[in-house]
């Protein structure tokens, strides 16, 4: 895969109800195609991969969740913020045992509340953990797709260094953040923020972009969900059209229908204006921009398989 697709690392954010985790999961179908091995993380604590794949709630731990056509799979991982701290703990300090007592008396999910930059720090360092992986000196996953939180705190998410700065001069989670960072802010990696042709979904990409930007964290694509092709020819039809119209095709044309049709006609093509227009807008990012269809039959696997066909062309 060429461009934004070549990094390792894909975050996918977006406004909330823009679908952002159907777009992570087919993200993550279509990078596992030609055999590829993937891995869907997502951090926010809902559960919305497995509710997508029809799982049971995912543990802390990597499983997989789909195989695709060429012998590829995705496997999917729900990051605990405690279980990551644990972990973490267990890695650089040697607690174990003494970790977990923490946990039982409620010190982890104390920590991670009075200082939700540590919470950030350690789901983007799992996400990093697992993107620059090897196994018997080959990377473990072909690419990493990152559910990320929504635009409105995306910047304050992948910031990690500031946020960091506020807990740690120095030692393991110093060190940790500034990978971290250095992985966010390189070619590895490719923050894809996912919208609707609605005003603030769109005002909010925006916003993100900008942002991200000031961050000197590479933008990938704009990804416009749930795309409708146009359903009228340029021009309001009259009422008159509508009544011919209806009399061809053998369908009642009186009065009252044909008002009530004229109605639509005109409120669905204030609406398309109003997309055109946001298209525009969107096109002056000068980024690269994949619109994605609505799903007649809703986001089902074979939906989602449909959305990473889109997204491979």
């Amino acid at each position: 895969m060429t461009g934004s697709w070549s990094a390792r690392l894909h975050v996918v954010t977006g406004k909330g109800g823009t679908g952002k985790t159907s777009v992570a999961a087919a993200l993550a179908l279509a990078l596992a195609r030609d055999g590829n091995r993937t891995l869907l993380v997502e951090v926010e604590g809902r559960q919305g991969i497995a509710q997508l794949f029809g799982l049971d709630p995912l543990p802390y731990e990597e499983r997989r969740i789909a195989v695709v056509p060429g012998g590829g799979e995705v496997r999917a991982l729900a990051v605990d913020a405690e279980a990551a701290l644990l972990e973490y703990l267990d890695m650089f300090y040697k607690l174990g045992a003494a970790g977990r007592a923490l946990r039982k008396v409620g010190a982890i999910d104390f920590a991670t509340t009075i200082a939700p930059g540590l919470r950030d720090v350690l789901l983007t360092g799992k996400a990093k953990e697992a993107t620059t992986r090897s196994v018997n000196g080959r990377r473990a996953y072909h690419a990493v797709v990152l559910d990320a939180p929504p635009t409105g705190r995306i910047g304050r998410f992948l910031n990690v260094t500031a946020e960091t700065a506020r807990l740690a001069k120095m030692g393991p989670i110093k060190t940790q953040s500034d990978g971290v960072a250095a992985l966010l802010r390189s070619p590895m990696t490719a923050v894809h923020v996912v919208t609707l042709l609605e005003e603030m979904p769109v005002q909010e990409t925006l916003d993100a972009i900008v942002e991200l930007d000031q961050l000197g964290i590479p933008v990938g694509k704009v990804i416009v969900n749930n795309a409708r092709p146009p359903l009228l020819a340029d021009g309001k039809p009259t009422q008159a059209e509508l009544r011919r119209g209806l009399a061809a095709a053998g369908l009642p044309a009186d009065r009252a229908t044909v008002a009530g049709l004229h109605a639509e006609a005109k409120a669905y093509l204030a609406r398309r204006e109003l997309e055109d227009s946001l298209r525009a807008e969107l096109v002056e990012l000068d980024r690269p921009t994949i619109e994605l269809p609505q799903l007649p039959g809703g986001v089902t696997r074979e939906g989602l398989d449909v959305l990473a066909d889109t997204l491979l062309r």
